[in-house]
């Protein structure tokens, strides 16, 4: 359930990626401390290239991305690495060290790759609800009512709408 949950969330991003121009792409979101759809985009990107990259050595540090401007400036570049993202993805489980730096202190904690990759989901839902305030200023866009909202919400709504 897990990985066609996370092709769904990538599929919406390539959608809204589809109807995007350069410059809407590129456009700062006053809303956003003038961040850009472009900038969210490459931040989940990269998020995802992170764990991949790193899989293989079992030590995953997310401040270690490769930040590469083009994906947040290149609408048919930033397609092409979720398209890679999402063939990517099915690995076996395996246990993670997941490595980081919170106030001046190294942490190292025990993960997993399906874990990681929930993480990666919820992630990638939070940049979207971002995306979507940018969105909302771009009147000729279109994108589901569910884009940027968490999987229990929509579970929940339909709970109560019955």
């Amino acid at each position: 359930m897990l990985i066609p949950s996370l092709h769904k969330a990538l599929n919406e991003l390539e959608l809204l990626l589809q109807q995007l121009s350069n410059d809407d792409f590129t456009l700062p979101c006053k809303g956003l401390s003038n961040s850009t759809i472009g900038e969210h985009t490459r931040h989940i990107i990269e998020m995802f290239q992170c764990l991949e990259n790193q899989y293989e050595n079992g030590v995953v540090n997310y401040d270690k991305r490769n930040r590469d401007y083009r994906i947040q400036s290149d609408t048919h570049f930033a397609l092409k690495c979720i398209a890679d993202i999402k063939n990517q993805l099915e690995k076996d489980n395996k246990n993670l060290l997941l490595e980081q730096i919170v106030d001046q202190e190294e942490l190292h904690i025990e993960s997993n790759y399906f874990r990681e990759l929930l993480y990666n989901l919820e992630h990638c839902i939070h940049h979207q609800a971002l995306i979507k305030v940018a969105v909302l200023q771009l009147e000729h866009l279109q994108i589901d009512a569910d884009f940027g909202v968490a999987r229990s919400t929509i579970e929940y709504r339909k709970q109560c709408a019955q």
